[in-house]
C-alpha cells in the first residue's frame, strides 16, 4: 500500500529520469494527469496516455531528452507530504530555481503553476516542484 501516490509519482519519473527511460507507467488518478498535463505544458515531458486496464488504468509518461541523452528534468520534489501539508497565498508563493524552475500548487480552481496562481491571485497547497 503507498500512503503517498504523488510521491511515488515523482519517485518512479526521477529515476527513469536517471536511467534514461524512453517512458514510465504509474497507476493513474486525476490529480496524476493534472501533474502530467503541468509537466507537458513546462516542456519536461514529451506527452502522456491513460492507458486502460479495467482497474484503475496506468498513466504512461514519455520522457523528455536533449540530443546528446542529456535529461531536460534536472529535479522533482515533493514539498507538501501527508504529514506536513504546506499552504502559502500567492504573495508568498515560492520560486523554484529563482524562477526558472516550477512549482505546482493545489488550488481551489484546480492545479496550476506558481507563475499562474500568482497572475490570478490565488494561494493554495504546495505540490511539489520541478527544475
Amino acid at each position: 500500500m503507498i500512503t503517498d501516490p504523488i510521491s511515488d509519482m515523482f519517485v518512479r519519473i526521477r529515476n527513469a529520469n536517471m536511467k534514461l527511460h524512453e517512458k514510465v507507467d504509474i497507476p493513474s488518478s486525476k490529480i496524476k494527469i493534472g501533474i502530467a498535463k503541468i509537466l507537458k505544458d513546462e516542456g519536461y515531458i514529451l506527452s502522456y496516455r491513460n492507458v486502460e486496464d479495467h482497474k484503475q488504468g496506468i498513466l504512461r509518461i514519455y520522457l523528455k531528452y536533449t540530443g546528446s541523452k542529456k535529461t531536460v528534468l534536472k529535479g522533482i520534489k515533493r514539498v507538501s507530504k501527508s504529514s506536513l501539508r504546506v499552504y502559502k497565498g500567492y504573495q508568498d508563493m515560492p520560486r523554484t530555481v529563482d524562477g526558472l524552475g516550477v512549482t505546482i500548487v493545489s488550488t481551489s480552481r484546480g492545479l496550476m503553476t506558481d507563475r499562474k496562481a500568482r497572475r490570478e491571485k490565488i494561494g493554495g497547497e504546495i505540490v511539489g516542484c520541478i527544475w
